[in-house]
């Protein structure tokens, strides 16, 4: 379907695998095709990947023509020219631009995405770790995502990943930001899409007790003093008491 806004357009190619015996076990080889143009924008951008059972196993970088893989080990065992990427990515905008002349030019349904922040780790003061946006069940693909230290653009260390599809032809997709917890600082992770009315903040701080202040301390301190000689004081005269009435006990148990 074509959009008067964003325009995207995905195909699909699956390969099932499928093992022999009296137990079938399937696997699913997906080779992601994507182009995409936002005419209000005037931009325009694409995607190709590979997925084994929903694992992205690499992209191509399509502005660096590099196949990168999702896991360095895996260009151990297998190789593939990004250039092939490139070519197909033409493909998919020549077809696009023939179906955009063959059909109506009708708006799509837009889904706004659903966003959630959380820490890799638990979180710890001084402890670098790393803070996740997860953009989920959004269409079309066209997204920003960007993220705010204090209310300020951060990019050093973000690493974004490629669109993954869900299974009802939605998109997700995650950002990463490297970061090291301090008291007092604040994030937030800011996304714009055409389904939202307006730019999306997603804030995030850490949840860390708050320190004791020195005059809490001290009245702590005083409190627990306090309690220790109330417990002595009492504790001295019960024994006192008891050892008053052993005492008159034995007197009478003379006479």
């Amino acid at each position: 379907m074509a959009g008067g806004r964003g325009i995207p357009l995905v195909l699909l190619a699956a390969l099932t695998l499928q093992g022999t015996g009296a137990v079938k076990v399937g696997n699913v080889l997906i080779q992601t095709g994507m182009y995409q143009r936002d005419e209000r924008l005037q931009d325009e951008g694409g995607q190709f990947m590979f997925d084994f059972d929903g694992d992205e196993i690499f992209h191509v970088d399509l502005q660096k023509t590099e196949t990168i893989w999702r896991l360095p080990e895996f260009g151990n065992f297998a190789t593939f020219e990004a250039q092939g990427a490139l070519q197909n990515i033409d493909v998919l905008k020549q077809n696009l631009d023939i179906m955009i002349k063959r059909s109506n030019n009708s708006q799509a349904t837009i889904v706004p995405p659903e966003v959630t922040v959380f820490s890799e780790d638990p979180v710890e003061l001084g402890d670098p770790n790393v803070l996740i946006c997860y953009v989920d069940k959004f269409w079309p693909s066209v997204i920003s995502i960007k993220w705010l230290r204090n209310g300020q653009e951060v990019t050093d260390g973000v690493l974004e990943t490629v669109f993954y599809r869900g299974q009802d032809n939605t998109f997700r997709k995650f950002s990463y930001l490297p970061f090291v917890p301090i008291r007092g600082d604040y994030y937030d992770c800011h996304v714009e899409h055409e389904g939202l009315p307006s730019a999306l903040l997603k804030n995030w701080e850490p949840q860390v007790p708050l320190p004791a202040s020195e005059s809490t301390e001290t009245l702590v301190c005083a409190l627990g003093l306090a309690v220790g000689i109330v417990g002595i004081v009492v504790g001295t005269i019960l024994i006192i008491k008891a050892m008053k009435m052993n005492s008159a006990r034995n007197q009478r148990g003379l006479l």
